[in-house]
């Protein structure tokens, strides 16, 4: 499973024959590939009209593409900024309330993702071929599809370490620019123009998985909470810049805290680890049936909904898991 993060062509719509020869050298004799591009194929081809895009296909004949367009940046932020008023709005009716939830298109960008992800993991695990998912820039989308499938299909990334290292490996040294896109919450005013949940996104599709495979992911939905408000407010500096690049250049492993070693502390652990948790060594599967897809109100709904009944809930499972 690889990620691209430079376009399939070449400048002025040359052959990029380096990138063809890369490509070519991952593939065995007689092997196929392919390549999940995150851009809808026309945006691929108006791209074209400014040297971008992609090669023809011609170029890469042992490799196919398939498009599966993924929203990103402002649309994406937007349909957040939606989501967030309607949950804030306590004076809708439930049929006005779900017309809101439904116009926001929250949920369809979650079953987009993971729907993507899934197409990802079935070329691997069951057509055992090689595949390359692509996108505009390879610090979001692509981002995104390569750590949903990682979950999927590898159960040493749904323990709390392999989570934490996933998270490492395929969001902060791959670059995602989390200055940027977390600049501001979506109750702000402000409208950055380079601002998109795309983390969020992520830690949703996640919250899917463990709601609908309760015993798979050997963390729970505090972990996730915890993530979500350190990636836009921390105290440490593992969410901190855009690049490693950045990271260096301010000395943020030598002036800040990590927060996998706050969370590794033995009484940290604790708090956010899933009682439940069973090893499944086998590839877990989501559903993406609208019915499937819920609304993950542990986040959007957190300062709404009382939790005390489902922190004394939790506790209660706890204490019986450890008896």
């Amino acid at each position: 499973l690889l990620r691209s993060s430079q376009p399939l062509t070449g400048p002025n719509r040359r052959r990029c024959r380096e990138d063809e020869q890369l490509l070519g050298t991952l593939l065995d004799e007689g092997e196929r590939g392919f390549i999940i591009d995150t851009r809808s194929a026309q945006a691929a081809k108006q791209a074209r009209m400014s040297g971008g895009g992609t090669e023809p296909k011609s170029c890469y004949p042992r490799w196919r593409r398939l498009h599966r367009a993924l929203d990103r940046g402002r649309p994406l932020q937007e349909s957040f900024i939606r989501l967030v008023e309607a949950c804030g709005d306590a004076s809708l009716s439930m049929d006005r309330w779900l017309s809101r939830l439904d116009g926001s298109r929250w949920l369809g960008h979650v079953k987009a993702a993971l729907s993507t992800a899934c197409l990802a993991a079935q070329c691997l695990d069951r057509e055992g071929c090689k595949v390359l998912v692509h996108g505009a820039e390879g610090t979001d989308t692509t981002l995104l599809v390569t750590a949903l499938a990682q979950l999927i299909l590898d159960p040493a990334c749904r323990t709390l370490e392999g989570f934490q290292g996933l998270l490492e490996r395929e969001w902060i040294q791959a670059g995602h620019p989390f200055h940027l896109r977390c600049a501001r919450s979506a109750s702000s005013h402000a409208r950055g123009k380079q601002e998109a949940p795309l983390f969020l996104l992520f830690l949703d599709c996640v919250w899917q998985l463990s709601r609908q495979f309760p015993l798979s992911l050997e963390f729970g939905e505090q972990l996730l909470l915890t993530l979500f408000d350190n990636a836009y407010a921390s105290a440490y500096g593992t969410f901190l810049c855009n690049n490693e690049k950045e990271r260096s250049l301010c000395k943020v492993k030598e002036s800040t805290h990590s927060l996998w070693a706050w969370l590794d502390q033995p009484e940290e652990r604790q708090k956010y680890l899933n009682p439940l948790y069973s090893h499944n060594p086998l590839v877990i599967w989501p559903s993406v049936e609208p019915q499937s897809i819920q609304l993950w109100q542990g986040l959007f709904l957190r300062w709404i909904r009382p939790s005390q009944h489902l922190d004394e809930a939790w506790a209660e499972i706890q204490r019986l898991v450890e008896g």
